[in-house]
């Protein structure tokens, strides 16, 4: 039963959801703009999880973002360069796991093209520097309601709390309850997969390596953390998921280990594994009436190439420099005019590395011996062109983004 509602609280923008993306963009907006009243909601309380074993890959553009934010020097010691990916093709019975692509090399100079930090790191990184700005904190708490007026919405908690904001920020997952009450709807399509995560140590070292190792059920990667340990993402059809999530530790090693081709030598399992469905989920819409999503909410992509966090790290980018822009010439900062600069900054970009990574899961998620010798012989070729190497890996860094933020510079 609903509290009775309090006195309602005027901002100038209210971010729904406490992750990476509400954070990092809390943080660029009151950086660049220390007066706008700025409110964070999340359905748990605000602080650094306690247990979450999860890793994200951030390419060079994204830890710009963090530089020029002040954070990533707090991040860096828990973090780990990923100075080559080695791209393997073969049958899940194969006993080797024969090389087709790599790539090896800085994006720019002394620059590795991602780093894997756990989100951890990254989510105490933002906290702890938000803690010099007034931020309200509305959370834990859930919304009841969003109704959208001319000037402002009014957004309702179950507690009983309003907020009276130009913009709300869906910032809420793939899952988004804002999404869904503002009526913006998805497409997409379910995989049939799920993610297995987990955190390994090896017997063998990494030597700031990412496998990426594509068989028949999907891509099977190891991203590398600090010492000889690595941060697994395994693709599996979702059938026979509760099967590999019922083995033991030891049973669940042996088997990574298989799946690796023994690539890094002895496996020891080092975090409960943990199982998400993998679906293509695209918002039809990234803006409504007074309202912007990023991240999740926004858009779902496969993880083939691990780029997920790093698409919901530059809607930040885009949004937080669009708003700032609008906000230092009076413009109304949930007008129509203004998100729709953002959405047109962000569109085409998630459009085309959804198409991607929906392409690259087709064409590698099978064992039909004709498209194997194709895709081998693809990647072989690109293997032995530098310049395409070059281009894809640049693309993926979000090296050469025009974002001021991606670019390191403050807003």
């Amino acid at each position: 039963m609903a509290r009775a509602k309090t006195k309602a609280k005027k901002l100038d923008i209210l971010i729904v959801g406490a992750g990476p993306a509400g954070l990092t963009l809390a943080l660029a907006l009151k950086q660049a703009m220390p007066d706008l009243a700025i409110g964070l909601n999340d359905v748990h309380k605000i602080e650094v999880p306690k247990k979450d074993g999860r890793a994200s890959a951030l390419a060079l553009g994204v830890t710009s973002v963090f530089e020029a934010l002040g954070v990533w020097a707090d991040m860096l010691p828990d973090a780990s360069p990923i100075d080559g990916m080695h791209i393997t093709d073969s049958s899940d019975q194969d006993l080797s796991r024969p090389l087709f692509l790599r790539f090896e090399g800085d994006v720019q100079p002394g620059r590795p093209f991602a780093h894997m930090v756990p989100n951890i790191s990254t989510i105490g990184a933002l906290l702890k520097k938000l803690e010099r700005y007034e931020i309200g904190h509305f959370a834990p708490d859930k919304i009841s309601t969003i109704e959208s007026g001319d000037a402002r919405s009014s957004v309702i908690f179950e507690s009983g709390q309003e907020v009276q904001a130009s913009l709300v920020v869906a910032a809420d997952g793939a899952r988004s309850m804002v999404r869904q009450m503002m009526g913006i709807a998805t497409t997409g399509h379910d995989y049939g997969q799920s993610g297995i995560v987990t955190t390994i140590e090896h017997e063998l070292d990494h030597k700031n390596v990412a496998y990426e190792h594509f068989l028949p059920h999907g891509p099977f990667a190891s991203l590398p953390l600090p010492e000889k340990r690595s941060s697994l993402v395994w693709s599996e059809k979702t059938k026979l998921v509760p099967e590999i999530l019922a083995m033991s530790q030891d049973d669940l090693a042996r088997e990574i280990e298989r799946k690796m081709g023994s690539s890094l030598g002895k496996v020891n399992v080092l975090a409960p594994a943990q199982a998400f469905p993998l679906r293509l989920q695209i918002a039809k819409e990234f803006v409504g009436p007074r309202v912007a999503l990023i991240g999740d909410a926004a858009h779902v992509v496969h993880p083939i190439a691990g780029q997920g966090m790093n698409l919901g790290l530059k809607d930040v980018a885009a949004l937080a420099e669009v708003l700032v822009e609008a906000a230092r010439h009076g413009e109304d900062l949930g007008g129509i005019d203004v998100l729709d600069r953002y959405q047109k900054l962000r569109r085409f970009d998630t459009g085309l590395m959804a198409m991607a990574t929906d392409a690259l899961n087709i064409l590698f998620s099978n064992d039909q011996p004709l498209v194997r010798v194709m895709r081998d012989v693809g990647l072989g070729l690109v293997d032995r062109a530098p310049f395409l190497k070059k281009a894809f890996i640049g693309h993926a860094a979000a090296a050469n983004d025009d974002l001021r933020l991606l670019k390191g510079l403050p807003l």
